[in-house]
């Protein structure tokens, strides 16, 4: 029997190389609330954290139902995971400290954090953009995506859509 956990060298890679997460949580009126966390961090094999800046409604949200979902995509490569848990508020105590010293570890400014999130991760799935289904490879969709930041940042706004090419899968062949 195996001992390994749920996520896997890539998650984390990716989730150590973004930094950025957009958190999903249900609100009292069964609505969605979607966060993004420029802290989320790996914590080990199975449970993924953020720290908690300036997100009441997300702590509140948690407070009645644990649950979360959190997309993590490379903005380039169109390529990331969706991960499924269980949320747990860390905000006094050993753990409470643990996780401190994990963040400070890291050279985050923790003087800012309310509270730590700890979320055991159940689910983990594989997301990518559909242009992948065109036939685009990694490295066609990535030069897409630099051009269209490259323009972007010199004023210019591009008419085309970036993620889907104008041809079809069916026109490539």
């Amino acid at each position: 029997m195996s001992n390994r956990g749920i996520l896997t060298q890539d998650m984390k890679r990716l989730v150590d190389e973004q930094r950025l997460g957009f958190f999903a949580t249900v609100c009292a009126d069964g609505s969605p609330n979607l966060s993004p966390k420029g802290t989320i961090a790996v914590w080990d094999e199975n449970h993924l954290a953020f720290g908690n800046i300036r997100s009441p409604r997300t702590l509140e949200n948690l407070r009645r139902n644990p649950s979360i979902d959190i997309n993590v995509v490379d903005p380039f490569t169109r390529q990331g995971y969706r991960f499924k848990g269980i949320a747990s508020i860390l905000e006094i105590g050993p753990a409470y400290d643990r996780a401190i010293d994990f963040y400070r570890a890291r050279g985050s400014k923790v003087s800012a954090f309310k509270q730590v999130v700890l979320i055991e991760i159940r689910e983990a799935q594989f997301i990518d953009s559909p242009a992948y289904d065109y036939g685009m490879t990694e490295s066609e969709i990535r030069d897409r995506w630099e051009r269209h930041y490259e323009l972007l940042r010199s004023g210019v706004r591009s008419p085309s859509d970036p993620e889907i090419p104008e041809s079809s899968p069916s026109s490539s062949a």
